[in-house]
């Protein structure tokens, strides 16, 4: 559920917050709002960061480095300026308890028909990141840097959010993959945009798109189950393009403490326990009941932090083992690999927490993976599903059983799944583009040792991303094209 950090987009960040002035709301002095109702816009209009006031100016600042050309390349040729707002409001943290987030909004500028006029909203959610500090509503963020070039400087209003728990919330946990917590922050962050839209130039045509790359795939499905089936005379949903996200998680846990250990299992797992802790408060009496003595004290106030992955391993916070032993062996040479690699020590999770685990159908562990799995609802609007087969962060799995629970509610003709490795899915000019960006991968020595090591490395954070967000992109136009 490894967040789009492998962007390489550094000296695209440079050149934007070089090239480009922002923070003209605050001299006007913006309304303040210090109510705690969710939904709450703190400060109204929300501050400019940066400005890229047109077409050209996007153009020319994404066209300054290899890696913006590498995505205009993708998104194709900008058509409009984009404002990139930054926004604090009020939500909810996985207790129920007031909190706050913060997040962003992309408005479209210029005189072109894609740009002005009412336009189609974008509530866009993240993937995983360990760094508290982080903040999409920046340009320097590479994720907020695809948002731009694939969304705002297209014509859609873009809304994100940091999500609690991240850059000036007071939240002091995540609640990761609570699909509860997440789906009410995407919605009061929704909320608190649309009370900003008068001030900042957006005219809303009504149109409501939500999309989310791992995590944010998982918290854009739970995002349209809640706004369909909780808040459906608020929010009238258009489509949703859920990228590489856990849906299955029941499925996925019970791979994982089976010894299917996916990538990035040391970093999802404290993430996700320390989420549903705090919301439940059950799934262990003390964290050393779970975690390896070396790691047991402190992890629960670990992720997100000051530290990056990298560093967390380095120094030595996490290990990159998850189980001493018990990989799964499928036959499957591939799959057996990447599964060995997550077995052996040092290790993170306790041999007898995973056995109380695996040996009690009723251990809470269960009960709070079964409470947040996205499984067996019906959605009444269309759903894309775009992801990579060989994904070893999310299994593919999550997509092919999600699309089967939807067709078993009846709801298969509103569902399309795109894999960026099926041309038959996403036609043959993305399939072979997508082909060409993993030969190029594995021929990389910056990435790794080997070629496998490299793609591996690569695959879900780096190369999936982009490729989805041109299906998904394309799925939401047809539907605009249909009138649907």
């Amino acid at each position: 559920m490894k967040t789009i950090r492998s962007l390489a987009l550094a000296t695209l960040a440079a050149a934007v917050v070089a090239a480009c002035s922002g923070g003209g709301d605050v001299a006007t002095g913006p309304s303040i709002d210090l109510g705690n109702a969710r939904g709450t816009l703190v400060a109204n209009p929300p501050v400019i960061l940066t400005s890229m006031p047109t077409a050209a100016d996007v153009n020319a600042t994404f066209s300054a480095s290899p890696s913006g050309r590498s995505l205009l390349q993708l998104a194709g040729t900008p058509k409009c300026g984009v404002n990139f707002h930054y926004m604090e409001y009020n939500t909810v943290g996985g207790k129920g308890e007031a909190t706050n987030a913060t997040g962003g909004i992309m408005v479209p500028l210029g005189t072109d028909a894609a740009c002005s006029g009412p336009r189609p909203v974008l509530l866009y959610s993240h993937g995983t990141t360990v760094e508290k500090a982080y903040n999409i509503a920046s340009p320097a963020n590479g994720e907020a840097a695809l948002l731009a070039a694939f969304y705002a400087a297209q014509g859609f209003v873009v809304v994100t959010s940091n999500y609690a728990g991240y850059d000036a919330s007071r939240l002091p946990y995540h609640p990761y993959l609570n699909a509860e917590q997440q789906s009410n922050d995407m919605i009061d962050a929704l909320r608190a945009a649309r009370k900003a839209f008068p001030n900042i130039g957006v005219n809303d045509s009504g149109k409501l798109f939500l999309a989310g790359y791992s995590q944010g795939g998982f918290v854009s499905m739970a995002t349209h189950r809640a706004m369909q089936n909780n808040f459906g005379s608020e929010f009238k949903v258009t489509a949703s393009g859920n990228m590489s996200g856990p849906y299955s998680l029941v499925k996925t846990f019970q791979t994982v403490f089976a010894g299917g250990v996916n990538l990035g299992a040391t970093i999802f797992t404290p993430m996700i326990f320390t989420s549903w802790q705090n919301a439940y408060g059950n799934l262990y009496s003390s964290p050393s009941d779970a975690y390896e003595a070396p790691y047991a004290n402190g992890i629960e106030t670990l992720l997100p932090g000051a530290l990056s992955t990298t560093q967390l391993y380095a120094t030595g916070k996490l290990p990159g083992k998850l189980f001493a032993t018990g990989a799964l062996v499928t036959g499957n040479p591939s799959l057996d690999a990447l599964f060995a690699n997550g077995i052996g020590t040092p290790n993170l999770v306790k041999q007898s927490y995973r056995q109380a685990v695996m040996t009690n159908p009723q251990h809470n562990v269960w009960v709070a993976t079964a409470k947040n799995d996205l499984l067996g609802w019906t959605p009444a609007r269309p759903v894309a599903m775009c992801f990579g087969a060989q994904d070893p962060v999310v299994f593919a799995s999550n997509t092919a059983d999600a699309a089967a629970s939807f067709a078993s509610k009846g709801a298969g003709a509103l569902v399309k799944v795109m894999n960026v490795e099926d041309a038959a899915t996403v036609g043959p000019t993305l399939a072979g583009a997508f082909a060409g960006a993993v030969s190029a991968a594995a021929a990389d020595p910056s990435l790794g040792a080997t070629p496998t090591e490299r793609v591996l490395g690569a695959y879900h954070g780096t190369l999936v991303p982009p490729f989805c967000n041109v299906a998904v992109r394309g799925f939401f136009q047809s539907v605009l094209a249909s009138g649907q």
